[in-house]
């Protein structure tokens, strides 16, 4: 059986995996660029990279450390990821879009993304870090790895908590001294007057 035979037989959804296209039409474009739409209206932080000379392993590898993390990582035109970053915080990152482009994208975590492609990034020197938009602020390379140093959402929060609730203990604490030290001296006072 030949390939012009398979496409008889196979649904339209899965004759794309037999042909590489090499140009979407123009309904194809609408429904990409409708859906990096809605990735980029739901992150908080994109992480450019430039993936030229990786394997499709290599690719696969850091695809799947980033899903691991609920975390995405595409390859879009671009033209298409400009047009779809439109009208969202990460229209300042339209001049980054240039060259072989790479975008991971974090949706709960604005740091997490961050972190996890500068890990890959240390064991894979192929992989190089354009810039990033976390928060609606584009960062470039030298930020992106300072981010990455930064802890977790959770320790942050954990540290937070920690900072509110030293004042209220060490208030406790001086309260009870106080009112320890104010006992102390009415027990002197009483055993004065009996004796």
């Amino acid at each position: 059986m030949i390939i012009s035979d398979l496409y008889r037989v196979l649904p339209i959804s899965c004759q794309g995996l037999w042909e590489r296209r090499s140009k979407l039409n123009k309904d194809e474009k609408g429904q990409l660029i409708a859906e990096l739409k809605d990735k980029f209206s739901r992150a908080k932080a994109m992480v450019f990279t430039d993936y030229k000379g990786m394997t499709v392993a290599e690719l696969t590898e850091l695809r799947g450390l980033l899903r691991k993390s609920s975390l995405d990582y595409s390859v879009v035109k671009n033209t298409l990821a400009k047009i779809a970053a439109g009208n969202t915080d990460f229209s300042v990152a339209t001049d980054v879009f240039k060259g072989p482009v790479g975008i991971a994208i974090g949706y709960d975590d604005p740091v997490l993304v961050v972190r996890k492609v500068v890990e890959f990034a240390k064991k894979n020197e192929k992989l190089q870090i354009k810039g990033a938009v976390v928060e609606g602020k584009l960062c470039e390379q030298k930020e992106v790895k300072e981010i990455a140093e930064l802890p977790s959402r959770e320790v942050l929060l954990s540290m937070l908590a920690g900072a509110f609730q030293a004042p209220a203990s060490k208030m406790a604490g001086a309260l009870q001294a106080t009112v320890a030290s104010l006992a102390y001296a009415l027990e002197a006072v009483k055993e004065k007057k009996n004796n």
